[in-house]
């Protein structure tokens, strides 16, 4: 179902989509899906929810294997790479959806608070990612951690991925180059 609800509301919109038309594209009864998300607005949600983790395990993004790989790391490059995989990754599959989310949440509450569920996880990830760069390398001078979080929160932001890959052409390695060597530049002392 969870495909379905991807494919109808990257095609339609949030706007656009309806659950009698997801149900159709999973081959299930529009009181099947009802049942299981209740309203739009969950279903989107739950179709984000397993975009950005990539599955449908009960298991926190930040507390997946990929994490602690990164955790790892000695070095701010080492440390980025890894995140920038998962970071590209996570937006190739979710961009779109957090997009459909912004687009509808203007005239529908409940989407309204999903929008803030949305930009509230982006700042935990932004500043997971900044303790990580700040573990193994300073921070530039005049930087506070609370800038650094906001530029890495606003590097992040599903817009900025969707108008470089499908606005600008890039490609999805391009992005996550982007993404690492940008992160490192805007916020350790030592980035040439």
């Amino acid at each position: 179902m969870l495909d379905a609800a991807t494919a109808v509301f990257l095609d339609r919109g949030y706007g656009g989509a309806t659950i009698r038309v997801v149900a159709a594209g999973a081959m299930v009864s529009v009181p099947t899906v009802e049942a299981l998300f209740g309203t739009k607005a969950r279903l989107l949600k739950a179709a984000i929810d397993v975009a950005i983790a990539g599955d449908d395990e009960p298991v926190a993004v930040l507390d997946r294997g990929w994490a602690a790989e990164a955790r790892k790391a000695g070095t701010a490059e080492g440390f980025l790479a890894v995140v920038a995989g998962v970071v590209a990754a996570a937006q190739a599959r979710s961009a779109g959806l957090v997009l459909a989310v912004f687009e509808g949440s203007a005239k529908d509450r409940e989407l309204e608070q999903v929008a803030g569920q949305m930009v509230a996880q982006r700042a935990v990830t932004a500043s997971w990612i900044v303790d990580g760069v700040s573990r193994v390398a300073s921070l530039r001078e005049g930087c506070s951690t609370e800038e650094a979080v906001d530029t890495v929160w606003l590097l992040m932001d599903p817009a900025v991925f969707d108008r470089l890959t499908r606005r600008r052409s890039w490609a999805l390695e391009q992005y996550e180059r982007w993404f690492a060597r940008s992160v490192a530049r805007l916020l350790t002392a030592d980035a040439p």
